[in-house]
């Protein structure tokens, strides 16, 4: 185990799973402008991050769809056809993940994540359960890059921020960790990752 890092938090979606609201739309729009036009006229990525932030669906539906009447079909498809946004794991980081555990690493996650979603996600990829705690932004109330929510994973769990390497594929989140005072992964790729644990001490 690294002398300087005691316990790891990873991130989930484009981690450890992949995430992509575009394979979806590209079932159901003929070319990728007409995906440009309805993600950006309805606003989308933000209206997605409220169900993240633990709004229901059944409101956030209610809410575009009055104001995008024309795109009902669309809007209904994001959460009825969810599981095809993600087509599968991301191999490399889920086998490094393991390693780590087997290495008797404290493994821990913060994840914006819809409640619900989440738990269709556990269900399809049983790894999401190998955590000792794992903050899902839609439970709490709570997103990052807010520094509460990284708060939140420490306190609960007794953890010194300079002693935990956190791990996002999003600059905006990593800055938020680093705020706190975590150590930080910018994730590109999981050979990068590995690289940077090496160097961290950790066998992997």
């Amino acid at each position: 185990m690294s002398g300087s890092v005691s316990a790891i938090i990873f991130d989930i979606g484009n981690v450890l799973i992949e995430w992509d609201m575009r394979l979806l739309y590209r079932k159901i729009f003929n070319d990728e402008a007409a995906i440009d036009r309805f993600i950006t006229e309805t606003n989308l990525w933000a209206w997605n991050i409220e169900q993240d932030r633990g709004r229901s669906w059944a409101e956030a539906e209610h809410d575009l769809i009055s104001h995008y009447p024309h795109y009902e079909a669309e809007i209904k498809a994001f959460r009825a056809c969810w599981h095809d946004m993600v087509p599968g794991p991301i191999s490399g980081s889920v086998t490094l993940k393991a390693k780590l555990h087997e290495l008797g690493v404290p493994l821990y996650a913060i994840t914006n994540f819809a409640s619900d979603t989440f738990r269709e996600a556990q269900e399809r990829f049983s790894f999401l359960y190998e955590f000792r705690d794992i903050v899902v932004s839609g439970a709490e109330g709570l997103i990052k890059p807010d520094p509460a929510i990284y708060q939140l994973c420490l306190e609960r769990n007794d953890l010194e921020a300079n002693a935990c390497l956190f791990i996002d594929d999003s600059l905006n989140n990593i800055k938020g960790a680093q705020k706190v005072g975590l150590q930080t992964h910018h994730f590109t790729s999981p050979d990068l990752l590995a690289e940077d644990l090496r160097r961290r001490g950790f066998d992997v």
